[in-house]
């Protein structure tokens, strides 16, 4: 072969491998628009609670986007010294949230949980000892889960249908004794942090700052929290948002 056949030869080849990626990568970009687009489709409209990829027996992280609501969860071990006044603000402002307690917690404060159910905020399962959920056995979490159960019915007459795992940390086997239970897994689309950030401006923020209808916003009975909480819920007022419970905000009732 002569010199110069050889070089057409070598540069044809070029131009096909070069042809190839291009087509290949024109290919990649394609199926990446696909299915961006097929995510964002499930992520509006008629998809308005967010569940985690498991599907329906996965944790809830929002509400329903199509109502102008927000709800606060508070977790419960402690902070009595806070919670009247923390409930003396949501009865002012006529807002309604879901506090989430601990077993041994409630166990102690007969008379807060009676309090709590009677101005209509709703009683969650939060464990019995807060134990890290995801470190547990199905039977250990079962155990956590229905002696909290059993406590709160003995109080109220009514069983807690939402468990809030200590700490956000979950497990296969406490979905599935969730799923035994009849009880739904909630999580949180925003963090306060406000038990480790003791600083009220700070929780102010992270309770408002980009606050869009379906999100839930956890918190727990602390000093700086209490003192927020009457600038958050008047912020939410100010911006059309009612704040319901956890049970209300993930019901597909309009």
């Amino acid at each position: 072969m002569k010199l110069s056949e050889k070089n057409a030869s070598v540069k044809n080849t070029d131009r096909k491998n070069k042809l190839f990626i291009e087509i290949l990568s024109n290919c990649t970009i394609i199926v990446m628009l696909i299915s961006l687009c097929i995510i964002g489709f499930s992520g509006s409209g008629a998809y308005n609670t967010v569940f985690s990829a498991g599907g329906e027996n996965s944790p809830i992280y929002r509400g329903e986007t199509a109502r102008s609501e927000v709800s606060i969860m508070f977790n419960v071990y402690q902070g009595n010294e806070y919670l009247e006044k923390i409930l003396d603000t949501l009865k002012q402002y006529d807002a309604h949230c879901t506090f989430f307690v601990g077993g041994c917690w409630a166990d102690d404060n007969n008379e807060l949980i009676k309090r709590i159910l009677d101005e209509g905020h709703e009683i969650g399962n939060h464990g019995y000892f807060h134990k890290d959920a995801k470190n547990l056995s199905y039977q250990q979490n079962k155990s956590e889960i229905v002696a909290t159960n059993d406590l709160i019915k003995a109080m109220t007459g009514k069983t807690p249908v939402l468990f809030a795992p200590p700490s956000g940390s979950y497990g296969k086997e406490v979905l599935k004794v969730c799923e035994d239970l009849d009880m739904k897994v909630i999580m949180w689309s925003r963090d306060t942090i406000d038990w480790r950030d003791k600083n009220t401006e700070t929780i102010f923020t992270r309770a408002t700052e980009k606050i869009e209808a379906g999100d839930m916003i956890l918190a727990h009975p602390t000093y700086n929290t209490a003192e927020a909480l009457p600038d958050i819920l008047k912020y939410y007022k100010e911006h059309g948002l009612t704040p319901v419970t956890v049970s209300q905000i993930i019901s597909k009732t309009v």
